[in-house]
C-alpha cells in the first residue's frame, strides 16, 4: 500500500499482521521534501530567524527558551530520550507495527517536516520486522500519544530495545541485524517522530476492526442460542425494521433470516402459544444494530485520524515555495477518545446481551424444556452452570471499563497542557472490552451447541447448522462433565478465527 493515501481499517490491519507492503512513491516523496526544505531554511538562519516551536525553542511549558543552530540535533535526541517514560505491559506486536505505518503516514502527508530519510528507516523496520519495545501506559492523549511514541523513535536513533525474531534486544543491535543503520535526529525530527496521535490510532484501529467482526459473531450466535431456545422468527421480518429504519438492525434481522432458513426447530413450535421471546432473543436486530451504528461513526472517526497530519507546528508550503509554520492542536486525541469511549460501551452491549441468553439456555425455568444447566445427568452433572458465572463476571468488569476516560482531564506541563483526552486509555479499555466479549460469545456458542444436540433429531435453519457442525468439530458434545476451560479457549479461537461465521457464509452467502 502507498504511504499518503486513504487506508481503511482493513488495510491497516493487514500491515499490522505482516501481510502488506508499505511503499513510499515519488509523489510523496515529494511532498515530504517540500516541507523538509522549508524546516532546514528556518533552522539554517540563525539569530535571523523567527521562534518555531520544536524547531528552534524548546518544549511545552519551554517553548520561549530560544535554542542555539549547535544544539538543535541535541535538542531533538534529549527530547526522545526524557519522553521516553512509559510504564506497564509491552504493547503487542501488531498494536506497535500499525503505530509505526501510521507515524510514517502523518509524515507523508507533507505537513510535518521531517526528512524521506525518516519514512524509509520505519518502513525497512517494517519490512525485516524490527519492533519498538513501547509500554502501553503513559499517555494522557494531550500533545498525542507523546511517551509511547518515544520509545518508538528511540529505536530509530539506536537506542531503546526492539523485538526482532522473536527476541528483545538494544535497538542498535536489533537495527543492525536486521541490516539497519540509526538515522540522527535534525531539526524538528524528533518532536516530528513524538507528536501526535498513534497509539490511540492504532489500537482503536484494531479494537474496532475486531468490535466489528463480533457483531456478525454475535449474530451467528445469537441464532443459535434462539433456536436451541426454541425462539421464533418473525421480529425479524423486513417490515419490521423498515418502519424504524437504523441501518445497523436491518443488517442483523437480514443476517438472522439468513441463518434461520429452513428451521425444522422452528417449524416444530410454530402453533405453540408462546406470544412473545424475551428481549435477548426478540430485540438482537435493535441491540446488535445499535452496536454495528455505533462502530460505524467509530471507524469514520479513525479513518479520517489516518489520513490527518496531526504534528505541531505544521507546515504549510505554497506553489511558490513560501513557508507557513502555524502551532496548532492536531494532535489533541479529543476526537479519537471520545468515539473510543463510545465504541467500547457499544461492543459491551453484545455481552450483555449474550450472557442473557446464557442464562435462558441454563436456567430450567426459561429454557423451553432443557435440562438444568443442560447437563446430561442433572445433579450428579453440573453441566454449564458455572460457564455462565464465568461470562456474567467479564459482563461485570465490562461496566468497570466502560466509564469513559474522555470525561476525564489532567491539566500537565506546567499548565501548558491545562486539558488532555485521555484517549490512550479509551483505546486500550476498548479493546479489553472486545476481548472479553469475545470470550462471552464463544462460552454462548459452546453452550448453545449443547442446546441444539438436545433438540436432535430436529434440525435449526441451515446457517445456524452449519455454524453448530464447524463448532462441534472442534469441541465434542458434553457427555459427563469435564474441564470446560480448554473447551472455551478452543471457541475462543473459532470467534477469533471467524470459523462459525465463514462456515454459515458457505450455506447462506455473505453476513454482513
Amino acid at each position: 500500500m502507498r504511504l499518503g493515501d486513504a487506508i481503511s481499517l482493513e488495510t491497516l490491519d493487514l500491515v499490522a499482521r505482516g501481510d502488506a507492503t508499505v511503499v513510499l512513491t515519488d509523489e510523496v516523496r515529494a511532498r515530504i521534501d517540500r516541507a523538509r526544505a522549508a524546516v532546514d531554511r528556518l533552522a539554517d538562519g540563525g539569530d535571523r530567524a523567527p521562534n518555531v516551536y520544536g524547531v528552534n525553542t524548546g518544549f511545552g511549558a519551554l517553548a520561549e527558551t530560544r535554542i542555539a543552530h549547535d544544539q538543535i540535533r541535541a535538542l531533538q535526541r534529549n527530547l526522545v530520550r526524557s519522553h521516553a517514560c512509559g510504564v506497564g505491559p509491552l504493547l503487542p506486536r501488531e498494536a506497535v507495527r500499525a503505530m509505526m505505518f501510521l507515524r510514517a503516514q502523518t509524515i507523508a502527508m507533507g505537513n510535518s517536516g521531517a526528512r524521506a530519510k525518516i519514512v524509509d528507516l520505519v518502513i525497512a523496520m517494517l519490512e525485516r520486522g524490527v519492533h519498538p519495545c513501547i509500554p502501553s501506559q503513559g499517555s494522557v492523549g494531550a500533545s498525542g500519544d507523546l511517551a509511547p511514541l518515544a520509545h518508538l523513535a528511540l529505536v530509530l536513533i539506536g537506542e531503546g530495545e526492539a523485538e526482532h525474531q522473536g527476541a528483545i534486544m538494544p535497538g542498535h543491535e536489533a537495527l543492525a541485524a536486521a541490516g539497519l543503520t540509526p538515522v540522527e535526529l535534525e531539526a524538528k525530527e524528533g518532536l516530528a517522530m513524538i507528536n501526535g496521535t498513534q497509539l490511540i490510532t492504532a489500537i482503536g484501529a484494531l479494537a474496532v476492526l475486531r468490535g466489528e467482526r463480533l457483531c456478525t459473531n454475535a449474530d451467528v450466535v445469537g441464532a443459535m442460542s434462539l433456536e436451541a431456545l426454541k425462539g421464533t422468527g418473525r421480529p425479524f421480518d423486513p417490515r419490521v425494521q423498515q418502519v424504524r429504519p437504523h441501518p445497523g438492525q436491518a443488517t442483523t434481522a437480514a443476517n438472522l433470516r439468513a441463518l434461520l432458513e429452513g428451521s425444522a426447530i422452528m417449524e416444530s413450535h410454530r402453533d405453540c402459544g408462546k406470544v412473545q421471546d424475551p428481549y435477548s432473543l426478540r430485540c438482537m436486530p435493535q441491540i446488535h444494530g445499535a452496536t454495528r451504528d455505533a462502530l460505524a461513526w467509530a471507524r469514520q472517526v479513525i479513518e479520517r485520524e489516518i489520513v490527518a497530519s496531526v504534528d505541531n507546528p505544521l507546515v504549510f508550503v505554497d506553489e511558490r515555495g513560501e513557508a507557513d509554520f502555524v502551532s496548532g492542536g492536531n494532535f489533541h486525541g479529543q476526537p479519537l477518545a471520545i468515539a473510543l469511549d463510545t465504541a467500547a460501551i457499544a461492543i459491551a452491549e453484545l455481552a450483555n446481551c449474550a450472557e442473557r441468553r446464557l442464562e435462558q439456555l441454563v436456567n430450567p425455568a426459561m429454557s423451553s424444556g432443557l435440562p438444568p444447566f443442560l447437563a446430561p445427568r442433572s445433579g450428579l452433572d453440573s453441566g454449564f452452570m458455572m460457564a455462565q458465572v464465568t461470562a456474567a463476571a467479564l459482563v461485570s468488569e465490562n461496566k468497570v471499563l466502560c466509564h469513559p476516560s474522555s470525561v476525564d482531564s489532567i491539566p500537565s506541563s506546567a499548565g501548558k497542557e491545562d486539558h488532555v483526552s485521555m484517549g490512550s486509555i479509551s483505546a486500550r479499555k476498548c479493546m479489553q472490552v472486545a476481548e472479553h466479549v469475545r470470550t462471552v460469545l464463544a462460552i454462548e456458542a459452546m453452550v448453545a451447541a449443547q442446546g441444539l444436540d438436545l433438540r436432535l433429531p430436529l434440525e435449526p435453519g441451515v446457517g445456524v447448522r452449519a455454524a453448530h457442525v464447524a463448532l462441534r468439530e472442534h469441541v465434542p458434545t458434553l457427555v459427563e462433565d469435564r474441564v470446560l476451560h480448554p473447551d472455551i479457549l478452543r471457541c475462543c479461537e473459532l470467534v477469533d478465527r471467524g470459523v462459525l461465521v465463514t462456515a454459515a457464509e458457505r450455506v447462506v452467502g455473505r453476513l454482513s
